[in-house]
């Protein structure tokens, strides 16, 4: 069996939706047959001329859409079954939404650590305690949520709370990180305990460069474990 090439992308529609619809047409066509394994991430990326991040954001759509099977340290392969889908724009990806929060929620964290009051420093912690009693179950993702909104919160900057209550609700809304994150978390990945507990440690100690790197770590740690998903190794 043959691997199967592609040729970059060429159009204005967006880009993940575009790199996923080039990849089911082929294999609603038959060129490509259930149960084909498909280059792997690094190598679409290049095919296609896109980053990785942007095939991620299509793994997710074929695979939430029922088109390919993502095994986890085998790779990704054509499901039984496919039939033509129409693919459509769900909005920003998991890893978009990841990326902004990295852009931004580390400057909040950091912002909070200098501004935030004795209370809103209790409802963090009392916050994180709820994590360690719902630890690496389905009922710490909502508590992971309000932890990091009630950290915006405490920046006492109204425009950057919304903003980042704003990223948690897309994740919420959109089909595409729905199915991706229910994935994920039936595969065992969850929120790392340890990471939000040196956040904590961090803001107890009001140190605005400490808070910033902890948040960092975390995002950068969340970014990770979820492209594992698609790891083949």
């Amino acid at each position: 069996m043959s691997t199967p090439t592609f040729a970059p992308i060429e159009s204005n529609e967006r880009l993940y939706v575009r790199v996923a619809r080039r990849i089911a047409e082929r294999i609603a066509s038959g060129e490509i047959q259930p149960g084909d394994r498909l280059p792997s991430e690094r190598e679409l990326a290049d095919m296609l001329q896109v980053s990785r991040p942007t095939i991620r954001e299509a793994m997710i759509a074929l695979e939430v859409s029922g088109v390919i099977d993502v095994r986890t340290g085998s790779g990704i392969y054509v499901a039984d079954g496919v039939r033509r889908i129409a693919l459509t724009d769900d909005g920003p990806g998991p890893f978009e939404i990841l990326e902004l929060r990295l852009l931004v929620e580390p400057e909040a964290c950091a912002l909070a650590a200098e501004r935030m009051t004795q209370e809103q420093l209790g409802e963090i912690r009392a916050i994180y305690e709820q994590m360690e009693s719902t630890d690496r179950t389905p009922d710490m993702e909502a508590v992971d949520g309000r932890f990091h909104a009630a950290i915006a919160r405490a920046t006492e900057n109204a425009a950057l709370a919304s903003t980042i209550e704003w990223l948690w609700r897309l994740r919420a809304q959109s089909d595409l990180s729905k199915g991706f994150h229910r994935l994920i978390l039936e595969e065992g990945t969850f929120p790392a305990l340890e990471e939000h507990r040196a956040i904590v440690v961090a803001l107890e100690a009001r140190d605005p460069d400490a808070a910033r790197d902890a948040m960092r770590r975390h995002l950068e740690a969340s970014t990770a474990a979820a492209a594992q998903h698609f790891s083949a190794d």
